[in-house]
């Protein structure tokens, strides 16, 4: 698993800083989280492959999370993708989408599906045979939620040397992969745990922007190795994050520490800070594993 930051600042873009936009990289799946102004052109700057976006999926209404959405749908377009699309977001996303592509004359020559959400309590809105995707409601000041990926476990592990010992040959091996036992030519059964390794546990990320504190959650969120939750505020603009409903880094830390995660990453700053290294500093007092987003920037999950 992979996380590659497209942006990790608020409200507004500038020449060295962009909105909200990463990409999760899951066995070689590609997720699009949220696609603020200029999402596309770090896209490029970061050699990410078009193509591979298969879902996208967009926190909330507000636009430094999704105006970057039509011009990368119009860019697949342009480069006359035939995949199909999807994008999950808060009921609305369609009409505002669809609504500037009428208006322009335009349509898209691929699939493109919306999957709006509505519910304010945690339902699962993606599966396949590698991962799971959760919502994860937050407290902003408009429909907002967060998402959980989850991997799912893998195949066991080939035990080369103990395969080969006992002859068996390699059609058998997805079989014993799937976790079968195999039954030799003389009739012996050999468990699979003498012919396979445990798998890989699977990973967990939590994607938390925006919100105000809001310890609900934290039963949600348990657990998982990486929580990337927003942190506009230092605490020493507390009483902002409350009327606009967003978070301190202190916050931001204690929910990490109450849902026992393994590795916190901060983003979203407000852009009225010149050293976003005191956004770690701070978080430090409450919970030690944290490290800054940055535009740019990836972690290896």
């Amino acid at each position: 698993m992979k996380l590659t930051i497209l942006g990790c600042y608020a409200a507004t873009p500038r020449t060295f800083t962009n909105p909200t936009a990463q990409i999760l990289d899951i066995q070689n799946r590609l997720f699009l989280i949220d696609c603020g102004e200029g999402t596309q052109v770090e896209l490029r700057r970061n050699k990410i492959k078009f193509s591979k976006i298969n879902h996208i999926f967009i926190s909330h209404l507000h636009g430094d999370h999704f105006y970057g959405l039509v011009g990368l749908v119009s860019t697949f377009m342009l480069l006359n993708r035939t995949t199909d699309l999807h994008i999950y977001g808060p009921k609305g996303i369609k009409e505002i989408i669809l609504l500037q592509f009428k208006l322009a004359g335009s349509y898209t020559n691929f699939g493109l599906f919306f999957h709006e959400l509505t519910a304010t309590e945690s339902e699962l809105i993606y599966e396949d045979k590698k991962v799971s995707v959760h919502t994860i409601p937050l407290k902003h000041r408009v429909y907002t939620n967060g998402f959980l990926f989850r991997e799912k476990i893998g195949e066991r592990k080939l035990n080369v040397v103990a395969v080969e010992n006992y002859k068996i040959d390699t059609c058998y091996y997805q079989n014993i992969k799937n976790g079968k036992d195999i039954t030799l030519d003389d009739g012996k059964i050999i468990e699979n745990s003498q012919l396979t390794f445990d798998p890989m546990a699977p990973k967990s990320y939590a994607f938390c922007s925006d919100t105000v504190y809001n310890e609900a959650i934290i039963p949600i969120i348990e657990n998982v190795d990486v929580l990337y939750h927003e942190a506009t505020f230092l605490e020493s603009e507390v009483e902002k994050s409350g009327t606009t409903m967003h978070c301190t880094a202190k916050q931001a830390a204690t929910i990490a520490a109450k849902a026992n995660v393994k590795q916190l990453i901060l983003g979203h700053f407000s852009t009225r800070y010149d050293n976003i290294e005191l956004f770690k500093e701070e978080a430090a007092t409450i919970f030690t594993n944290v490290h800054l987003a940055d535009d740019g920037k990836t972690f290896e999950l």
